[in-house]
């Protein structure tokens, strides 16, 4: 084991898990606590990451590796890099604030639920930290099922529906997924650890077919256009809670995947493929906001914003330059502080007039004039004004596009106008249009639990959106490595010719490139 003297990632992966099964021992008058104060811990215990980590490197940092299996060669391998460490950071601000938000709002089978946050809590860190590709897996996989049971336990009217459809589609990718992992451990010299793969050049044919077996798995989970279908399902019918972790973080497991696997070890198929992956993110932006401007419900409009901007993320991920993917991980970040915010303020106006409906949730500023402040706030945020988060990763992706494309970037820009038009219209009914008689007795401001749970993200809004330098300083040189690794590859790249590789040629043998990385112990 080598994780500077201390399994901080074990720590943070077990503790959650510990955590739910303690969960069924305790009584339920003090479930809800004992969920806070795990999340709490878990928050708590992964803040030194950020101050011990070493910005300059864009080695795996924390490290631990322990054998699991010995034949074939599975490890217990978790690691962190500048790409990884902001999205566990993430996952733990989040989930004490899924357990706030759910204090009142779900009452029964209160252990299950609890439980089920915490057990997607320790799969979510997985993925981020895996460092071995069965490891990988089997948190990617672990992650589904928990939120099958959240949207369709204690979701809404057509959670079944929702959760099968949701089900379904990340499943088929998955197996798809599972394909190509095996491809690799055979084709790279029988070993799944994800560095050493990382480290390995492949036919251009072998590429093409790894690509399409990823790009399955990772535009599901996005979801890119046109696979997007059961995310508006899916945010509709789960609890608030489910709403958040799927927005926030679930769907950052397809643009981490692109970015982690796809981009470095499939160099040249990436920028074979980049133009249709440009065309179908910005369809996305573009589609995704159209939508949002169309929509009536408020989970179904954030639903189609995050369509919107994580259609940003892909795009700024196939610019393969500095600024665009830095600007894809920043957006990464911001996007679930963002929307999760905005969920959270969904999660509150439902618990109070039962309706979702715009229409019914109207001229919020005089009865809840904290309420209306904070969804203004992150309203704002979302159309991505200067001096908030999105701002931030939305200028640094079109910048890259702007490198790469200057009609991409003008097109990309297009998502940015619509977005200020939905969530402008948006604001103007809800915080300053004429309250409805029906709903007025109902409403009464936010109190201390509620103001506990969304000031935390209004304050990640303003930092990152006005000093947005510690988290760019620590990504940069990660960023860094996996755009020289995408730089490398065939002397006669795909991409000269803007035509995709044909698999017409045999596969041959893997060879090792040179790296600078440090072998693993």
């Amino acid at each position: 084991m080598q994780s500077g003297g201390f399994p901080w990632l074990t720590l943070l992966i077990f503790l959650p898990l510990a955590g739910a099964a303690a969960l069924f021992f305790v009584k339920e008058t003090s479930v809800r606590m004992v969920a806070l104060g795990v999340t709490v811990a878990d928050l708590l215990f992964s803040l030194p990451l950020w101050w011990l980590f070493d910005a300059s490197s864009s080695q795996m940092q924390f490290t631990e590796d322990v054998t699991w299996i010995t034949s074939p060669p599975i490890h217990y391998h978790l690691g962190l890099d500048g790409i990884s460490l902001p999205l566990v950071l993430m996952t733990t601000v989040l989930m004490p604030l899924c357990v706030a938000i759910s204090w009142r709002s779900i009452d029964k089978r209160v252990s299950s639920f609890m439980a089920t946050l915490l057990i997607m809590e320790a799969a979510m860190i997985g993925v981020f930290a895996a460092l071995d590709f069965v490891l990988f897996y089997v948190f990617w996989e672990a992650m589904l099922i928990p939120m099958y049971l959240l949207i369709g336990v204690w979701g809404g009217p057509n959670r079944l529906y929702a959760a099968i459809k949701f089900f379904l589609y990340t499943l088929a990718g998955s197996i798809l997924l599972l394909v190509a992992i095996l491809a690799l451990y055979f084709q790279g010299g029988h070993t799944f650890d994800i560095v050493q793969l990382s480290q390995q050049a492949y036919s251009p044919r072998l590429q093409f077919w790894l690509f399409l077996a990823f790009f399955a798995a990772f535009a599901v989970k996005v979801p890119m256009f046109p696979f997007h279908t059961w995310l508006p399902d899916a945010h509709v019918e789960a609890p608030t809670a489910g709403s958040v972790i799927l927005a926030s973080v679930l769907l950052k497991m397809g643009t981490y995947g692109f970015l982690r696997f796809s981009l470095p070890m499939l160099p040249d198929a990436s920028k074979s493929f980049a133009p249709m992956i440009v065309a179908l993110s910005i369809i996305a932006i573009v589609y995704g906001a159209y939508m949002a401007l169309a929509q009536s419900d408020l989970k179904k409009l954030i639903a189609y914003s995050s369509v919107s901007h994580m259609g940003f993320v892909t795009l700024g991920l196939f610019m393969f330059n500095q600024q665009g993917i830095e600007g894809a991980v920043m957006q990464m970040v911001n996007h679930g502080i963002t929307t999760g915010g905005l969920f959270l303020c969904v999660g509150v106006i439902y618990e109070r007039t039962h309706s979702r409906q715009i229409a019914d949730n109207t001229g919020l500023t005089k009865p809840m004039p904290q309420y209306a402040t904070l969804l203004v706030i992150f309203s704002l945020s979302s159309l991505g004004l200067p001096g908030t988060n999105s701002f931030v990763g939305e200028f640094l992706i079109l910048v890259g596009t702007f490198l790469w494309s200057k009609i991409a970037a003008a097109l990309a820009s297009l998502g940015i106008i619509l977005a200020a038009a939905y969530m402008l219209w948006m604001v103007q009914r809800v915080a300053f249009g004429l309250p409805s008689p029906h709903h007025l007795p109902k409403l009464t401001d936010l109190n201390r639990r509620e103001l506990a749970t969304l000031i935390p993200l209004v304050v990640l809004v303003f930092w990152i959106g006005l000093f947005p330098n510690p988290i760019l300083s620590r990504m940069h040189a990660s960023v860094t490595n996996v755009v020289a690794r995408a730089a490398q590859g065939p002397q006669e790249s795909p991409t000269s010719t803007g035509q995709l590789p044909l698999p017409i040629e045999p596969a041959p043998a893997a060879q090792t490139v040179q790296s600078t990385e440090a072998p693993r112990p």
